[in-house]
């Protein structure tokens, strides 16, 4: 990625803004779907920097772990980056266990002098597990197999459990729809999605 990439700033989960101290900080779309055996990410590829578009098609989904773990994040872009290796190691630590990974990098994340002030979320996923892991030391994992993160986390969130419910779209495709409409509400989320399945 760019240089200016650094300077993103995202949203938390189901809420359009995130005021972490002093600074609001606006960004991206991230959704997880897990239904039956599928598992999805999906992530728009804006990177704003204040109110300016500065890239449309990042990619803010990572493999981790020999492909076996997706990874979607929502925050400063250095900091997700940050935050992957950790969870890379965690992995490799705990030999490919998620949720153990998840529960050591979150506890790490937020004990840890340095790594406290790092500003972003992941959604993670090894097929089986779906996890939103923050540095506040949560580790969320949904009752109905659905997580957003991001500006346009709550809109992608609802559009994703309504087409679940009342269409026969396929997951990945649910997942596009649901990023699509998101787009066209959150001024923060472009529609150049990209979808990852397990």
């Amino acid at each position: 990625m760019s240089a200016p990439c650094l300077y993103f700033r995202c949203g938390l989960l189901y809420s359009p803004v995130m005021t972490p101290g002093n600074g609001t900080f606006h960004g991206t779309t991230i959704l997880l779907i897990r239904k039956g055996n599928r598992t999805v990410i999906a992530g728009d590829g804006q990177v704003t920097l204040g109110d300016t578009v500065i890239k449309k098609s990042a990619r803010k989904i990572r493999r981790v772990y020999n492909d076996r773990v997706l990874v979607g994040f929502a925050g400063a872009t250095a900091d997700a980056f940050a935050l992957f290796s950790r969870l890379e190691t965690k992995l490799e630590q705990f030999q490919g266990n998620l949720s153990r990974a998840a529960v050591e990098l979150a506890q790490e994340w937020r004990t840890d002098r340095a790594l406290r002030h790092l500003e972003a979320f992941l959604l993670a996923t090894d097929g089986k597990a779906v996890f939103l892991i923050s540095g506040t030391g949560d580790v969320i994992e949904p009752d109905d197999g659905i997580l957003a993160v991001g500006s346009g986390g709550v809109y992608a969130l609802a559009a994703a459990r309504a087409l679940l419910r009342h269409s026969k779209l396929p997951v990945a495709r649910v997942a596009e729809e649901a990023l699509r409409i998101a787009s066209e509400i959150c001024v923060f989320t472009n529609s150049e999605i990209i979808v990852e399945e397990l």
